[in-house]
């Protein structure tokens, strides 16, 4: 009997982790800030890596995007909040992806390493694409979560019973 509410444990604790985990994963979606403009560039997918964030290590954000016009400069607005607090960064676009960017479908990836000491939590980055001209080119906003154990310095979780 004890063995079978052992073995029960562990299977409701193992599905509440991979709940947390699917649920982390779907914060992951891109939304446009204005979903009524007409951005010259649209977003077509995001991956982050490695997923979830992990504190003190390297984050590669990856966007894939098209484009109906060729952007030659430019810069990327980077807004990160968490509870209130919003840190705030200007990239050059071209730093950040190949310049000139022709036509069709292309890549912007942004890196960040994260302080070891970032809190865990929820945030929310919203990054907009300016043009040369200063025109939005688009503006995206996406969630990504940090979880606690996420660093290099703590150890991960072990279920033990």
């Amino acid at each position: 009997m004890a063995m079978a509410i052992g073995a029960r444990s562990l299977l409701l604790s193992a599905l509440v982790l991979m709940a947390g985990l699917l649920c982390s994963a779907l914060q992951t979606d891109v939304s446009y800030c204005d979903n009524d403009a007409d951005y010259a560039v649209k977003v077509t997918g995001l991956e982050i890596s490695p997923f979830p964030v992990k504190r003190g290590r390297e984050t590669s954000f990856s966007i894939s995007a098209q484009t109906g016009v060729n952007i030659t400069n430019g810069k990327l607005l980077i807004d990160v909040e968490y509870i209130g607090i919003h840190i705030q960064q200007t990239k050059d676009l071209c730093k950040e992806t190949s310049c000139p960017v022709s036509t069709g479908d292309f890549v912007l990836t942004h890196k960040e390493t994260l302080p070891i000491l970032t809190p865990p939590g929820t945030y929310t980055l919203v990054m907009t694409m300016v043009g040369e001209d200063g025109k939005k080119l688009t503006c995206i906003t996406f969630n990504f979560h940090i979880d606690f154990w996420a660093g290099n310095d703590l150890p991960e979780p072990v279920l033990a019973y």
